[in-house]
C-alpha cells in the first residue's frame, strides 16, 4: 500500500482513516448524483422524463403497499373456498 510505513496502525488512526474514506465516498457519490440530476434537468424531454419517473414511483409504491400493507386472506375463508371447489369437483 502506498504511503504505508509498515508500522502497525492504532485503533484511533484506523477509525479516522475509515471515517475519512467513508466521507470521501459520500461526497463523490453525492457529486455524481447531482451531476446526473443537473444533466437530466437540461434535457429537452425533461417533462416526459419527470412524468415517467412519477409513473415508476407510483407503481413501486403500489407494489410495496400491496406487499406489506395487504392483510393475508382469512384462513377459514380459504378453507371454505377449497371445500366448495372440492365439492364442485366431486359433483361433476
Amino acid at each position: 500500500m502506498t504511503g504505508d510505513t509498515g508500522r502497525h496502525r492504532g485503533f484511533d488512526e484506523t477509525t479516522v482513516l475509515l471515517a475519512v474514506g467513508l466521507a470521501d465516498l459520500a461526497v463523490s457519490t453525492v457529486g455524481s448524483a447531482l451531476g446526473t440530476v443537473w444533466a437530466a434537468l437540461h434535457r429537452s424531454d425533461a417533462a416526459e422524463l419527470a412524468a415517467d419517473a412519477e409513473h415508476d414511483l407510483l407503481a413501486r409504491g403500489r407494489l410495496v403497499m400491496d406487499r406489506y400493507a395487504a392483510a393475508p386472506p382469512a384462513h377459514l375463508e380459504v378453507l371454505a373456498q377449497r371445500a366448495l371447489a372440492r365439492r364442485a369437483g366431486n359433483d361433476g
